[in-house]
């Protein structure tokens, strides 16, 4: 049903040697692009978002979430709410992180749809607000904070890989970047780091419950020590809980018949995927890494860890491995890749793999997913296509990487395999 569709992954803190630096610097050179965005700093409020239809119709409303720092005295608070008041802007939920000096006070507004977020950040400064930033907000943000981080903690509690997310849900948008411990002697990134983390104005660094670093950085908008406390709560509940992913698996039958289960994997199943590894051909293992096939090895406990994203493994009815899908959490974005054994490709393996992948990602709130691979690998570049969604491809000496924006619901079926659910 579909060609093979194999890609090369771009591993963060894991970036290979010699062998791979131009491939290296051509993805240098693309994600340098991808992240010049310019997110609000100083002190001024973010930039104008883009219009929003009805936004300016009589009656409508817009939501805001906005932090500004007040004095720690009576009635700076009660200025503040009164110069909101004045401009029929309703305060739907406050938070406070207190300071050594001064608070920082975090709203949920909602404004006369006519009134621009320049207008509420001027009112605001009026009443003796200092570092106001504000943004858009949505429904979702209408949820209380107590409740909120009850439910990250929830999903963290069943699924390792699920805290970085947790961590990006609760902190807002940010960059979040685990480095693993190094193997084999060196020193490790966690020395610098005491046990119950550092913080520094806009980079909070935890220590990983496997020895690692996580770090979390927020250019554009400094940590308080409210936040770093529950960023660093979510942390210790992984630790606490240990290794954990969801148990549930679907059965498939393949269009000529054969049987295959999905299931979600980890690090349990490192010597499963090296056995496949052997019996992968050159050129699968070499599209795939993008690099000399004895390192393929290299990269699997990396790519198996539930720190830096999710794996889905494709097993026969005998229980041999026969395909890896990975989701992984590339700082602020999403990546997919896959490798399916040559024997089970052209068989609809690698477009369940990665419908299921992309419907995950968008589960978890993403907006985009990307795969880095050959600009020659037509397969993959065809069940890129097979998902449905807008795509964008920039090439880089022959590195594509395709985009995929995940502004509709996927189907995780590839339309040939049928499926049924076990426990």
């Amino acid at each position: 049903m579909t060609r093979k569709v194999t890609d090369v992954t771009h591993l963060n803190d894991c970036r290979p040697a010699n062998p791979w630096q131009r491939v290296t610097a051509a993805l240098h050179t693309w994600r340098t692009r991808r992240h010049e965005h310019a997110p609000p700093t100083g002190d001024t409020e973010s930039p104008a978002p883009e219009p929003v239809p009805g936004a300016n119709t009589p009656g409508a409303s817009t939501l805001w979430r906005m932090r500004t720092t007040v004095k720690d005295e009576p009635g700076s608070l009660a200025a503040l709410c009164t110069a909101l008041a004045g401009h029929r802007v309703d305060i739907l939920s406050l938070q406070t992180h207190p300071l050594a000096e001064g608070t920082v006070d975090e709203f949920l507004l909602r404004a006369p749809g006519e009134l621009p977020a320049s207008g509420i950040a001027t009112a605001v400064r009026t009443a003796g607000g200092t570092d106001t930033w504000i943004e858009r907000a949505d429904a979702h943000d209408l949820v209380d904070a107590p409740t909120r981080i009850l439910g990250l903690a929830a999903r963290t509690a069943l699924d390792a890989a699920e805290l970085p997310l947790a961590l990006r849900q609760l902190l807002g948008r940010c960059t979040i970047r685990s480095q693993p411990a190094p193997v084999g002697g060196g020193r490790a990134a966690s020395d610098g780091v005491p046990v119950e983390g550092a913080l520094d104005d806009t980079v909070l660094r935890l220590r990983a419950p496997e020895g690692g670093v996580i770090t979390v950085e927020r250019p554009y908008l400094p940590f308080t020590p409210t936040e770093f406390a529950r960023a660093r709560a979510l942390v210790e509940l992984d630790a606490r809980l240990g290794p954990r992913v969801p148990h549930g698996r679907d059965v498939l039958t393949l269009a000529e018949g054969s049987d295959i289960t999905v299931r979600r994997a980890d690090t349990r199943d490192l010597e499963a995927a090296r056995a496949m590894h052997e019996r992968c051909s050159d050129r699968t293992l070499k599209l795939r890494y993008h690099g000399p096939v004895g390192d393929a090895d290299r990269y699997l406990n990396h790519l198996l860890s539930p720190r830096f994203g999710r794996t889905l493994a494709v097993q026969t009815a005998s229980g041999r491995l026969v395909g890896l899908g990975h989701l992984l959490w590339d700082g602020d974005e999403t990546e997919v890749a896959l490798i399916v054994e040559d024997a089970w490709q052209r068989r609809g393996v690698g477009g369940e793999l990665l419908g299921r992948l992309v419907a995950m990602a968008a589960e978890g709130g993403c907006r985009s997913v990307y795969a880095v691979t050959q600009a020659s690998n037509t397969g993959m570049v065809a069940a890129m296509r097979g998902l449905g969604l807008p795509l964008d491809y920039q090439i880089e000496e022959g590195t594509l990487v395709i985009t995929a924006r995940l502004g509709e619901p996927v189907s995780t079926g590839a339309g040939e395999v049928g499926s049924t659910s076990a426990p």
